[in-house]
Formats: C-alpha cells, structure tokens, sequence
C-alpha cells in the first residue's frame, strides 16, 4: 500500500487526472451513457428534448458508472494483477492509492446519485443506485463463485435506457420496460462472446464466465446461439407495441442476423475468431438498433 502511495504521489497534475480517468473507464462509461441519453430521448415527448437536462443526465450517468467502475477495480486488484488485459491498471501499478480510490470514487458515486434525485425525480435517483449497488455488491464478487454472475450483472447492465426514459417521464412503464428487456437480452451474447474470447485471462484470475464448467464446449456456444436468436424478437418489441415505427423492427432484424451468423459459426467451430466475430457485431447493435427507435419513434 506504501508504494502505491508513493507512486501515485510522484506523478503530476496531469498524469494523476489521466489515471483517475483509466480508472473510471470513461471510454466505456462514455458509451453508457450514450445508451442513458437515447432512452431519455425515447421518453420525451416530440420536439421536448431538453440540452440541459441530456448534459445533466450524463454527468450523472457518468458520474455514477465511473465510480461502480473504480469501485469494481478496488475489490478486484489482487485478481486485475493476474491477467494480462488488466495487468496495466492504476490500482495494480500503484499510480493510484486504495484509500483515494475508495473516497473518490464514492463521492462521485453519491453526488451523481444526488444529482439524479434532485434533477430527475426519486425514481431515478433510485435506479442509479440500484444500478451502483448491484454492480459492485453483487456481480463483482460473484464473478469468482457461479456463471449466475452474468445473469446479475446484466440487471444493472440494461438499466441506463431505462433509467433515461425514466428521467424524461419521471415514472415506470412498459416503455422503459421494453428498452430494459432489450438491453438485458443482448448482454448474454455479447458477454459470453467476451468471455469466450477471455477464457484463459479470465480462469488466471478465478472468474466463472461462461455458463457450462467445461468452458468453450457445446453447451456454452449453444446457449450463446439461442439467447443470441432471443435477441431478435425482444430487440422488435417496441415497434410491436407502438413506440416505434416499421423502421426500426427492420433495423432489430438486420442487426441480430449480423449477431446469428458468427453465433452459428460459434457453434460449429467453436474457434475464437467467431466469438470475436461475434462480439464486435454486438459492439455494432446495441448503438444502431437504440438509434433507429429514436429515429423512428411514433
């Protein structure tokens, strides 16, 4: 603990911020909060789009996603130094202290919990922390004890265009429902591909990822196929209930066949080139399909 202190002290101004934001993730918070922004768009009535209220709400989203990031990496230090992805992180190299991690990162965590509360409404407030909570309480530990972990993770996972759409209306409905039940779909897939793909940093470190004990065998990739074609259906419900037009059902469609083709290769093959097929082509939907409902909300 001395020499992360030491280290994290010898760096300047600059350096120091640089770390912080390794630390916070921002580059995947950013694209957590792109998701929170389209579902508050989703929400607000036509020609209602508030700027001030989008720019808040992603302080907030990032504020809040940052500090469950940095707060995963604290619990998870000894484990991070383990594995060659993660080897490089300012916890393991000490560039920045435990004890400072900890305080900056709850009190970022808990002003953009209040922000959320005080801008958008309690429900939302409460979503936040909800979504912090789950995050670091109960997926990270879960990581190193059942495969159940992901099925955990995914409920915070599918909330930030949930929780959007619930700062633009300020109450729960089947619209933030729907965008949640998409979300939450997709991460099966695109988690598992991850893991896939991650398999030996991930058993250096202890985490049970993937769902079946024999790791990248049958099992695994059939389920990665199935809750693959699952995506499809959910990602058109929208459009079956309203929300949005023809458009983005088509949209849904496209997207989750450029998902199927690499998931049926999977199967096949069960070569790590497919799953890495695979996980880029989740990288593309989540943003298309999000961006087709608002484009072609009703």
């Amino acid at each position: 603990m001395e020499r992360q202190v030491t280290l994290g002290a010898s760096l300047s101004l600059g350096e120091k911020l640089k770390e912080i934001a390794a630390l916070f993730k921002l580059r995947l918070t950013s694209l957590v909060v792109f998701s929170a922004v389209l579902g508050y768009w989703m929400g607000v009535p036509s020609g209602g789009f508030n700027l001030l209220n989008a720019v808040l709400l992603s302080l907030a989203g990032v504020m809040v996603t940052g500090a469950s990031n940095a707060l995963n990496q604290v619990l998870e230090v000894e484990a991070d130094g383990l594995m060659k992805r993660t080897a490089e992180r300012p916890l393991v190299k000490g560039t920045v202290g435990m004890t400072e991690a900890i305080v900056i990162s709850l009190l970022v965590g808990a002003s953009g919990v209040l922000l959320l509360w005080t801008r958008f409404g309690p429900l939302t407030g409460i979503l936040g922390l909800l979504s912090l909570f789950m995050y670091v309480a109960l997926y990270t530990p879960m990581k190193k004890l059942s495969a159940w972990s992901v099925f955990v993770g995914a409920f915070p996972g599918a909330f930030p265009p949930m929780l959007g759409y619930v700062a633009a209306t300020g109450q729960f409905g089947l619209g933030p429902g729907l965008l949640f039940a998409m979300q939450f779909m997709w991460q099966f897939p695109h988690y598992w591909a991850i893991a896939w793909v991650l398999h030996e940093d991930y058993q250096l470190a202890g985490y049970h990822m993937l769902p079946s004990k024999g790791g990248r065998d049958g099992y695994t990739a059939s389920l990665i196929l199935l809750y693959t074609l699952f995506v499809i259906p959910v990602g058109m419900l929208p459009w079956v209930f309203g929300f949005t037009g023809a458009l983005s059902a088509v949209t849904a469609v496209v997207c989750g066949l450029v998902m199927l083709v690499p998931a049926m290769r999977l199967l096949r093959t069960r070569d790590k080139k497919d799953a890495r097929k695979l996980m880029f082509a989740s990288f593309i939907y989540l943003p298309v399909v999000q961006i087709a409902y608002v484009l072609d909300k009703v």
